[in-house]
């Protein structure tokens, strides 16, 4: 019993493989793959716009910090020739922490363009062979045309039967899925190659890192602050104090 169920699940099996081999359209089949790379393509390109817009998010921000650097500065400047010391070191202080957010987004901003330019490269080797194998799949479609014409007047003049016909079929099959797989291949090929963002969300900072980091800024605003005392000059101060005193 089993084997002759076994006998009947293969006859089913190769009569559906002859049916669809013969509803196969190659000219069909040509067509949906060169639809599937056009949509990588267009894959790509939407990586590209998601790049583009992250880096110009952050080239804002950039921008932001900047002008709060210059604020910054200009406040501690106002404070300490005002004579409150506490209010200067609290504005050079965020100066400082603003200062390195702004070095870590300028790093950001650079990995993205370097990120875009490889997308653009790659998306234009990618688009240039698909339009190679659109091409390529129209001649393909016209020679099998040719063919298929050429066996049904061989046929019609020499009487050859249908099973001699399917064999000249499958191999005209063969060749078209072949090269259209091989193409496919090749533009797979490519968006690998594109690779993938990276993580920019992650800092990787350990607590040792934010109390080295602390210690570099509060040394920094000591600097600073020196600096400013020195710029003003004791004349200036000492005016300063005096003012105040009456």
């Amino acid at each position: 019993m089993a084997g002759l169920w076994q006998r009947m699940t293969t006859v089913i099996k190769a009569k559906l493989s002859k049916l669809l081999d013969r509803a196969e359209d190659p000219g069909e089949t040509l067509d949906y793959s060169y639809e599937k790379q056009i949509q990588m393509v267009q894959n790509v390109k939407r990586g590209i716009a998601d790049v583009v817009t992250a880096k110009k998010r952050l080239q804002m921000q950039s921008e932001k910090l900047q002008r709060e650097v210059v604020k910054l500065d200009g406040q501690a400047r106002k404070a300490l020739g005002a004579g409150r010391e506490d209010l200067a070191r609290t504005a050079l202080e965020r100066k400082t922490y603003a200062q390195q957010q702004l070095q870590g987004l300028d790093q950001q901003i650079a990995g993205l363009e370097a990120q875009q330019e490889k997308l653009v490269a790659n998306e234009k080797r990618l688009s240039a062979k698909v339009e190679a194998f659109r091409s390529q799949k129209e001649v393909i479609k016209a020679q099998y045309s040719a063919a298929e014409a050429q066996v049904r007047i061989g046929e019609a003049a020499s009487g050859v039967g249908e099973e001699m016909a399917d064999v000249g079929m499958a191999i005209q099959r063969a060749k078209d899925k072949t090269e259209g797989m091989q193409a496919r291949a090749s533009a797979m090929d490519e968006l690998i190659e594109a690779g993938t963002l990276e993580d920019f969300t992650s800092s990787g900072e350990t607590e040792l890192d934010r109390e080295l980091a602390a210690m570099s800024a509060s040394t920094e605003v000591d600097a600073e602050l020196a600096k400013l005392k020195a710029e003003l000059g004791p004349g200036e101060k000492g005016a300063l104090e005096e003012g105040k005193s009456s």
